[in-house]
């Protein structure tokens, strides 16, 4: 598939936190973007934010994913989608709120793309972490998870026990089926145009671990936004602990704007083509990123200056070969990430 530099993009989910940095990505390229939203409402800010754009950027409603049809006049006269838009919810007390738009969602926009292959030339799902790793057992060695792991454990837990399975089992079965629906729909699509001769789109899938950085969706209280945005805030600014363990343990993370480019690396890079790609930016603690955001605003409480990053233990880690070698991705620093996320918090009158 030839890249794919300039026409018309769909995004899903416009309004979401990492979904408006691709925006951004995109129309800063020239692209023409059409974006969904659920509502006019939730598009009257990015018209706003974006209005300099004039009509490159164009917002559609579609009111319920799950519906048959729901991105059929979406995808009309696009070239390629990125299909940013999924539910994210920690706190489910039934697998079905999470599994159902998860795999429907996905599944319909690839449907609608079926239906317009003569134009649709690629499309990028986003996935995450949640659907590779499977978290090791207490006392077990660390290990670095690639794009050959999944998640099959999670699926297990919540098959077996339902609404008892733990929320965040939920969330990850919900992201391990959701991503294996979109690669067999694309595989039976491969087959079905192959035996057709007809043309059609790829498919790119990239895997992202905990994402945070600035916002420039609409968020103008700080009850009005969450995600992994509002667990940061949490975290850092409000000095809301998991113990000593959740402090000083090691996880992995990705700045939002560089998965924002990533979307967009994985739009034009023809290599890029049949491929799951993890989207990872580096390893932190939550000490780590504590005592730097204490030394970008004294605002922010919480600093240990005896505390010793060397003795940090990582669990999970992430190959990020693969990222860099196919998309050629550079990430910012984790410095950089907590200082600008700090001063966009501190701009907001949150700190």
């Amino acid at each position: 598939m030839p890249s794919i530099t300039s026409g018309r993009v769909l995004v899903t989910g416009a309004n979401g936190y990492v979904a408006a940095w691709v925006l951004k990505d995109l129309l800063d390229r020239s692209f023409t973007v059409r974006g969904t939203v659920r509502s006019a409402t939730k598009g009257a800010y990015l018209k706003e934010f974006f209005k300099a754009h004039g009509d490159k950027l164009e917002l559609v409603v579609v009111e319920d994913m799950t519906q048959d049809g729901a991105f059929d006049a979406a995808v009309e006269g696009v070239d390629a989608i990125l299909h940013v838009a999924a539910p994210v919810n920690l706190n489910a007390s039934d697998p079905d709120d999470l599994i159902v738009p998860g795999v429907k969602g996905t599944v319909n926009v690839l449907k609608s793309a079926a239906k317009h292959r003569a134009t649709v030339k690629r499309i990028v799902i986003t996935s995450s972490c949640a659907a590779v790793v499977t978290p090791p057992l207490p006392g077990a060695p660390p290990r670095v998870f690639d794009e050959n792991d999944w998640n099959d454990v999670a699926v297990r837990e919540v098959r077996e026990k339902g609404p008892s399975a733990s929320p965040l089992d939920m969330y990850r079965a919900s992201k391990v089926l959701a991503e294996r629906a979109a690669w067999e729909f694309y595989e039976k699509e491969k087959l079905e145009r192959t035996e057709a001769e007809t043309p059609g789109w790829d498919l790119v899938v990239l895997v992202p671990p905990f994402i945070f950085g600035p916002l420039i969706n609409e968020a103008p209280t700080l009850e009005l936004f969450g995600g992994t945005a509002r667990q940061w805030y949490d975290r850092v600014v409000k000095s809301v602990s998991g113990g000593d363990g959740w402090m000083k343990n090691g996880y992995e993370y990705v700045d939002v704007r560089d998965f924002a480019h990533s979307e967009v690396l994985a739009l034009i890079t023809p290599d890029a083509r049949g491929e799951r790609i993890i989207i990872r930016g580096g390893s932190y603690t939550w000490q780590q990123i504590i005592n730097i955001a204490h030394r970008s605003s004294n605002k922010i409480p919480g600093e240990d200056s005896s505390y010793d990053l060397t003795q940090a233990v990582y669990p999970v880690r992430y190959s990020a070969e693969k990222g860099r070698r196919i998309l050629g991705i550079e990430y910012r620093s984790l410095e950089d990430s907590v200082k600008d996320m700090v001063e966009d918090f501190d701009a907001r009158g949150w700190l």
